[in-house]
């Protein structure tokens, strides 16, 4: 018995350190790290090493379980600036879109599957998420910089979605067990959705609330914070579970509140959680990786593949330009958004439910959502980067590397934070720090010098500071190296920069640029931020007459910093695709149409 135990520890460590150690290698040829977890899995299993698991009720335990860490931290890294800047088209995205995808995957289910039209639309339903995991990993540690509009609306999507897809497969896997139907079961549906979701959003805000006065106030060993706030999310997700509620929608929510709110060790809990995260992610892929059994994808791999290719050609795409059509939402970030949904865990976790529910042939749901989410993770995952270049949603970096180290001070709304000056910095070159930056110690050359000892700052110089959280972003701009891609810059960023304080009727008479009246008097950054309709991002482009006006920066309180001026309109933002014409591009072409007829 103890043999046996120590055995299977044994078993458990080594498959998490080998994914550990495969990140390496995931990142020299580019693989995404998460297909490599389910490589893992599947290797170590009963057809691979012989690891024999095949339980599925405590695969759908520990990955409800890592699903419900991941979707808190998701919403705890989510900033409420991020969140506004996306909500509604996000939630379109999670209602609209989630409900088109499953329908279209349904149709090749039915008749490639040879399914009826119930267990097609559950086939739907459970390759309609994106993965929150697969997602994030990719644009928070996949080190591809998008632009900011559709970051977050890929990030808050990735978040929003998964509940709704729960919800789907849930109902639609009910409705298969029981049996029930009748007129009558579209309504049922529907209160169902809004009872699970109303529920979720109330205990939400409430458990966020309670886990924000809990770390702040009740005076716990600052090492024990990040294990009380995780321990309070899934007593949150469970309680909210059992009651009716969407357990998943909850912690989200939570998460979204504690993670905006001021905290007595952020840092600290924010480096537990990204680790713990991470041990959710792994021990995901690797329970349901080891659940596989590769020998029975053979007899419907030629189905599964048309399956996949139709959820990510047909499906993804037309679910998201129809949730998209009603927001200002280009063609080009339309294409990205429908590329960049990725399928991972959360479809494999849900192919369980037919099992647990006893559903007939309840195995080929898992094994067709094992191939789809295989298919997904290598093709979209591989691809993100050069798609998203090619589309022109990729921001080069305007600074280099920062060297910087930060100390979190308990019940301070400030960090001490230190730079390390390098050469060709701006502030090597003699650019002034601002007045609420002022330098507390400098370190030169073995000596601590008080600022005023200092004097003028030196390359080499390691500069200590306190500076808000907020504000250190745009210190970074001043510390860090000024060499980034040259032609890049000019290209996205705009030939020369411009004042973003100078009033546009100055611009007007400067450049002889087609300024409206009812825009004269307004400042180039409030011109920018009107003609967006919403807040600016860094590299949202404005166009006027024969240039454009382009947001280079903005600064610690989101206004705009720095604007840029390209000589000529770039091909940047041009459409890509024949596809996804926004509801402008639609309103313009309806127009010309009408005109035309009337002629």
């Amino acid at each position: 018995m103890v043999e046996s135990m120590h055995f299977a520890v044994l078993v458990l460590a080594g498959l998490v350190t080998v994914s550990i150690f495969s990140s390496l290698l995931s990142f020299r040829i580019g693989a995404p790290l998460l297909l490599v977890f389910l490589a893992v899995g599947m290797a170590a299993g009963g057809e691979g090493l012989g690891v024999k698991f095949f339980d599925v009720h405590t695969a759908y335990l520990i990955g409800s379980t890592a699903l419900a860490v991941v979707l808190f931290d998701s919403g705890f890294h989510t900033s409420i600036r991020v969140f506004r800047l996306a909500a509604l088209p996000a939630v379109s995205l999670a209602t609209i879109g989630v409900v088109v995808t499953a329908g279209v995957v349904a149709l090749p289910a039915h008749w490639l599957l040879h399914m009826d039209w119930a267990p097609s639309l559950l086939m739907g339903a459970i390759l309609a998420s994106t993965d929150a995991a697969a997602v994030f990993f990719l644009l928070r540690v996949g080190n591809i910089t998008i632009r900011e509009r559709v970051r977050s609306l890929l990030e808050v999507e990735s978040g929003c979605n998964d509940p709704m897809a729960i919800f789907l497969t849930m109902a639609v896997a009910g409705f298969l067990a029981s049996g029930r139907g009748g007129p009558g079961l579209g309504v049922a549906f529907t209160f169902d959705l809004v009872r699970q979701f109303g529920i979720a959003l109330i205990a939400g805000l409430a458990g966020g609330a309670v886990i924000v006065q809990a770390v702040n106030r009740l005076g716990i060993e600052r090492s024990l914070l990040p294990v009380l706030s995780l321990a309070l999310a899934l007593t949150l997700f469970s309680s909210v579970s059992l009651i009716g509620g969407s357990g998943f929608l909850a912690v989200y929510v939570a998460g979204l509140v504690a993670g905006n709110a001021k905290l007595a060790a952020p840092d600290t809990m924010r480096r537990f959680q990204d680790a713990v995260s991470w041990l959710a992610q792994i021990a995901m892929f690797l329970s349901l990786g080891l659940l596989a059994k590769p020998s029975e994808f053979v007899a419907i791999l030629p189905a599964a593949l048309a399956v996949a290719g139709v959820l990510i050609l047909i499906a993804r795409p037309l679910a998201v330009w129809l949730a998209l059509l009603p927001y200002r939402v280009s063609s080009n970030e339309t294409a990205l958004v429908a590329w960049v949904g990725l399928r991972g865990a959360v479809s494999i976790l849900l192919s369980i439910v037919p099992m647990l529910s006893n559903l007939e042939g309840g195995r080929v749901y898992f094994d067709v959502a094992f191939v789809a989410v295989l298919v997904s993770l290598a093709v979209q995952g591989w691809t993100i980067r050069p798609v998203a270049r090619w589309l022109g949603q990729i921001v080069p970096r305007r600074i280099g590397p920062v060297e910087r180290v930060e100390l979190e001070i308990p019940g301070a709304r400030h960090e001490l934070v230190a730079w390390r000056i390098v050469p060709d910095s701006l502030v090597a070159r003699g650019h002034r720090l601002p007045r609420w930056a002022e330098p507390s110690l400098v370190i030169r050359e073995d000596r601590s010098l008080l600022a005023h000892a200092a004097g003028v700052l030196r390359p080499g110089d390691l500069v200590w500071l306190f500076a808000r959280p907020d504000r250190i972003g745009h210190l970074d701009r001043l510390f860090a190296s000024s060499a980034p891609a040259a032609e890049a810059d000019r290209q996205f960023f705009g030939d020369f920069p411009i004042d973003p304080k100078a009033p546009m009727e100055v611009m007007a008479s400067a450049y002889g640029l087609p300024v409206p009246e009812d825009a004269r008097l307004l400042t180039v950054a409030e011109f920018l931020r009107s003609a967006l309709n919403g807040p600016p991002g860094v590299g949202d482009r404005v166009p006027l007459g024969e240039v454009e006006l382009i947001v280079r920066a903005l600064d610690y309180d989101d206004t705009i910093a720095e604007v840029g001026l390209a000589a000529e309109p770039t091909r940047i933002d041009a459409p890509r695709l024949p596809l996804f014409p926004s509801g402008k591009d639609m309103k313009a072409r309806l127009a010309r149409w009408v005109g035309t007829g009337r002629r």
